[in-house]
């Protein structure tokens, strides 16, 4: 008897559902908030600092002016009247200068190696010369306006008058990249005339007393730059708007002038 109740405890015991503990209470997930990022360093507001001036051409509608050893070429607009020049930097005096055919209005102009490549406006055409002779090497088709052009040393930088820097390869004026410009996030247009100077592109703002330093590898302007007051009012009257950057790597001074001015201002910014 005492055994078959034990027998039947036993059994009782086993068939009683057995309920697993409940798992551990997860750890409380900690909330991280990131880090605010700098925000970008205002674009820096410089003057220009007049060191000299010397003439220049009223005839010529600068549109692009490269440095290189010693001399200034030029690189001057309008339809029948465009040219490439080699201008005197001392007296201002243009010591050569060939015709661009009159179908033609040009523009921007940069140096790469022993050649000068200057661009046409609304044309799709970027004439490429000979630095020695000003003879033609070579036409490179693209499409849309050319407006300015410089060399950074590895690609051609080129600008369209929209707020867009777009680059390419200097053989075969290919594109190979572009980017926005903008000041304090908002778009910078109208961008004309270009110098490469140590990495920042220079940019004149057609219609404006202004050149912008741009970062070429985001677009953000990192300075701004007044170059009003230059000409007096009676140079005024007779030309154009402020058009053309030289950058002379021996002093670490700039060239500037307009288009007609009758001078050019060698300048810092500061």
């Amino acid at each position: 008897m005492i055994r078959s109740l034990l027998a039947m405890l036993l059994t009782v015991g086993a068939c009683k559902p057995t309920t697993a503990p409940p798992p551990p209470a997860a750890a409380p997930v900690r909330q991280t908030t990131p880090a605010p990022s700098a925000p970008a360093k205002p674009a820096e507001r410089l003057k220009v600092k007049v060191l000299a001036s010397v003439p220049h051409d009223t005839k010529a509608y600068t549109q692009g002016l490269v440095w290189s050893d010693g001399m200034l070429y030029e690189s001057a607009g309008q339809y029948r009247q465009s040219s490439l020049r080699q201008v005197d930097p001392k007296t201002g005096k243009v010591l050569r200068s060939v015709p661009v055919p009159q179908k033609y209005f040009a523009e921007g102009l940069a140096l790469v190696g022993d050649q000068l490549i200057q661009l046409t406006w609304q044309e799709g055409t970027a004439f490429v010369y000979d630095l020695a002779t000003f003879s033609t090497r070579n036409e490179l088709p693209y499409s849309g306006e050319g407006w300015g052009l410089c060399w950074d040393g590895k690609r051609l930088v080129m600008s369209d008058g929209s707020d867009r820097l777009t680059f390419r390869d200097p053989a075969t004026f290919a594109t190979t990249g572009g980017v926005n410009v903008a000041l304090d996030g908002r778009p910078v247009e109208r961008l004309n005339e270009l110098e490469c100077v140590d990495g920042a592109v220079y940019a004149n703002v057609w219609q404006t007393d202004e050149i912008v330093r741009i970062d070429p590898g985001t677009g953000r302007v990192t300075a701004v730059i007044d170059a009003s007051g230059l000409l007096n009012w009676k140079e005024a009257i007779q030309a154009e708007v402020l058009n053309g950057i030289a950058y002379k790597p021996e002093t670490k001074t700039f060239l500037i002038t307009g288009k007609n001015w009758p001078k050019m201002f060698e300048v810092v910014f500061e």
